[in-house]
């Protein structure tokens, strides 16, 4: 919970607003989802290595997460709407998701199913975070640009001081 806590403060300067960062952090549990069936459906225990792998599996979808809300935005400053934007962002990003999640699931794969000696203590990790990456990437890629286009509707953006600043190098006019 404190890990959660402490992105969502790390990621809210970086979007300069707190409800950028409130839609990347919903798809948190949506991992979450993923992890609890699939130890379940393994017969994992929860422990520290489980833990462990939440941790790493909240890192890979926030940074899904930023993926889409970071070029949404940059196309809405270009003029799209909301709604357009999170869709653009969901078709043109998904591909590099895709990648990050296969990437990460190939890896942990062996590891999940069991494969090879000494793995023990590290097979609930893989399977927390193999799981909470199945659930979380295909849920992501639907969720979170729903989310952005309902949090954001079709409001007009506002240019920001830095856009401001580069229009007028002398300071904004009064």
């Amino acid at each position: 919970m404190l890990a959660a806590v402490l992105v969502y403060l790390l990621m809210v300067p970086l979007f300069r607003s707190f409800a950028g960062p409130g839609i990347v952090m919903l798809a948190v549990p949506l991992g979450l989802i993923g992890v609890l069936s699939t130890l379940f459906a393994t017969r994992t225990t929860i422990n520290v290595q489980s833990a462990m792998g939440v941790i790493f599996m909240v890192g890979i979808v926030v940074s899904q997460g930023v993926l889409l809300i970071d070029f949404a935005n940059k196309l809405r400053r270009e003029g799209a709407s909301a709604t357009e934007a999170a869709r653009n962002a969901a078709l043109i990003r998904f591909r590099p998701i895709l990648m990050t999640f296969l990437a990460t699931f190939l890896d942990l794969l062996p590891l999940a199913i069991g494969h090879g000696r000494g793995g023990e203590a590290i097979i609930p990790l893989a399977r927390a975070v193999v799981g909470g990456l199945v659930s979380a990437t295909a849920l992501t890629l639907f969720i979170v640009p729903l989310l952005y286009s309902a949090v954001f509707g079709d409001e007009p953006t506002r240019p920001n001081l830095d856009e401001l600043l580069q229009d007028n190098p002398d300071g904004p006019s009064t």
